[in-house]
């Protein structure tokens, strides 16, 4: 979408933030422009929703003119007949109408419920490939409004607005044609209002627009309060933290009743204020009409058609500023769809992409440097081969960067300096899918989605035969708790694992990466949640998931990492110290010292030993 869209209508955000890569101050026909793109597809649907809008609009119009024929030619002449002749054509008119706007409503649904269906499908998609910082800094109730209260907003303009709004300028213009047509001077009378009416939509358009952009900050800061403390409920409970965090979510609340109190106080002042001037004008053309009747110089029929004539024009002129108000809370929501919409994906390698199916060498992690923000270095100059078939073990201290190292090694953060390699090729130069399926990661916190447990296992595959999920949680040893679960593997898992324990979630997660066999396993601290009796079960299955392949283990209980072929001590974001379980213990360095830490009964008796 060219940048010279943009225009000079003045609206402007808050922080006059940038849109589409340049600053925007004033940005209504930007976006009416990149909404355009989601209903262009259905040409044809929008043809025939503006051919019935059109042409119905003059339909309106007419019933006032048939009006002034049925009483100066037919009542006052007496003439039943031809009375019931145009009383038949007004109601031939008036179901043509009826059947005009359930067609052209019924038309401007369809085409706003297919193209919201479409956007929703891009802000999903453009959100899985979003990279992890986003997510980082910003809160899950920020997005979910994004994707929910605004998009609504999106779907009642495109539903009830766009095409609208053409049938109201219409019927506007045919009635100003049709009351020249009747009475030029009447005309004039009834258009005098209009200065007024404009300059009072413009006094009230800006204001409108920032009460409506102050209601969507506001109901964001409360969607993102309301999601983190029904995520967080237990800790609220445990510290009994209810009174303060209920004055807190008050105090939320409450900005944002006040923002809406704000923007209904505007339409408040606004609608009343535009039905006193249609009244004024019904009025004036009274007034004007009454000294032309008594020198004969007007008809009834012509007074009273023009009446209601006044009536017809306010009412697409009050539907406009219902629009009005739908395309503001639009506007504003467009406004932050886009900019999540223009968020910079995670990079792919385009034309550097190199092809990688499977790790036949090394991976090679050269001088890299890290940080989450700048100059605060949480890995500093790391080296480290790993190679094909071999089995590392990372450990430290919380914040010594274990966790980071893996993060770059799936690519979820891009390193600050340096280079990582695997079998030669930069990282950055592998596709996200290839990496993908050659690095698996068990993680700490393990995510479960509702669903079936057959649905979570084959998350990564979901043409996995029925034998090969029952074989992997027989291996790992899962399958003695799904089978006393009622359904067994088509139990229903909640929201996020509710209802299961911390082990039976951690070891649905090994079966899901031995149902993935990566040729890289990542086991990030993956037995640190779960009991000893599970535990043993989870290193019985993990030697089996780790033979013949490349595995990295990330762990506190150094018990679970004695047999690795090599251990990495990492210390304040630089390695330490490198060797076996043995070769550490005999340097008596930092690994020494988490050992005794661990296990202090064996620092006695090794100095007994000595």
């Amino acid at each position: 979408m060219s940048n010279a869209v943009k225009s000079a209508s003045g609206f402007r955000t808050q922080q006059d933030e940038t849109l589409g890569g340049q600053k925007k101050g004033s940005i209504d026909l930007y976006i009416i422009a990149r909404l355009f793109d989601y209903i262009k597809p259905f040409k044809g649907l929008i043809a025939g929703a503006v051919l019935l809008t059109a042409g119905g609009a003059v339909l309106t119009p007419l019933r006032p003119w048939l009006t002034r024929i049925a009483i100066d030619d037919h009542i006052v002449r007496g003439d039943h007949k031809g009375l019931a002749m145009i009383s038949l054509l007004m109601l031939g008119v008036i179901v043509l109408d009826g059947v005009k706007q359930y067609a052209a409503t019924w038309l401007t649904q369809l085409i706003g419920q297919k193209a919201v269906f479409n956007l929703r499908m891009d802000i999903f998609r453009h959100l899985q490939h979003l990279p992890v910082r986003y997510f980082d800094r910003n809160p899950v109730g920020r997005i979910i409004t994004r994707t929910t209260n605004d998009v609504e907003a999106l779907d009642e303009m495109l539903s009830s607005g766009l095409i609208t709004i053409i049938g109201d300028i219409l019927q506007l213009i045919f009635i100003v044609a049709m009351m020249l047509l009747t009475d030029w001077r009447l005309t004039f009378v009834v258009l005098s209002i209009l200065p007024a009416m404009i300059y009072a939509t413009l006094f009230f358009k800006n204001r409108v627009r920032q009460a409506f952009l102050d209601v969507r900050t506001h109901l964001a800061r409360l969607n993102s309060f309301f999601q983190e403390h029904i995520t967080g409920m237990k800790i609220v409970q445990l510290f009994a933290r209810e009174d303060a965090e209920f004055l807190k979510y008050s105090r939320i609340n409450a900005d944002h009743r006040d923002a809406n109190i704000k923007s209904v106080f505007y339409f408040s002042i606004y609608f009343p204020l535009i039905e006193f001037m249609s009244s004024a004008a019904a009025g004036l053309v009274v007034w004007f009409s009454a000294t032309r009747i008594l020198n004969a110089d007007l008809s009834v029929g012509i007074i009273v058609s023009f009446v209601q004539y006044v009536w017809l024009f306010f009412r697409p002129l009050q539907h406009l500023s219902d629009r009005f108000n739908i395309m503001q809370t639009a506007v504003t929501s467009s406004d932050r769809i886009f900019r999540l919409l223009e968020e910079p994906l995670d990079p792919e390698p385009g034309e550097n992409a190199r092809h990688l199916t499977s790790l036949r060498k090394n991976i090679i992690f050269d001088k890299v440097w890290f940080a989450y923000d700048e100059n605060n270095w949480v890995l500093r100059d790391i080296s480290l081969e790993i190679r094909a078939g071999e089995t590392v073990a990372i450990v430290g201290a919380t914040g010594s960067g274990k966790t980071t190292l893996i993060n770059i090694l799936s690519r979820f953060y891009p390193y600050t300096k340096g280079s990582v390699t695997i079998d030669g090729i930069e990282l950055k130069n592998i596709t996200g899918r290839e990496l993908r399926k050659l690095v698996g990661v068990v993680m700490q916190d393990v995510v479960l989605f509702a669903g079936s447990i057959r649905e979570n296992l084959c998350f990564g595959d979901p043409s996995i035969p029925e034998n090969k999920i029952v074989e992997a949680a027989r291996i790992v040893g899962a399958d003695r708790f799904i089978e006393k679960l009622p359904g067994k593997y088509d139990y229903r898992i909640r929201e996020n694992g509710s209802g299961l324990s911390a082990g039976q979630k951690q070891l649905l997660a090994f079966v899901r990466a031995l149902l993935y066999n990566p040729d890289i396993l990542v086991l990030d601290e993956a037995t640190s949640s779960v009991d000893t009796e599970t535990e043993s079960l989870i290193e019985e299955a993990t030697d089996k998931l780790m033979k013949h392949r490349t595995s990295i283990i990330i762990a506190h209980r150094l018990s679970t990492i004695q047999h690795a072929d090599r251990i990495i001590v990492l210390h304040k974001g630089t390695i330490r110290e490198t060797g076996t379980h043995q070769e550490l213990l005999a340097q008596k360095g930092l690994y020494y010292k988490l050992y005794l830490l661990q296990h202090p009964e064996r620092g006695k008796a090794m100095s007994n030993e000595q």
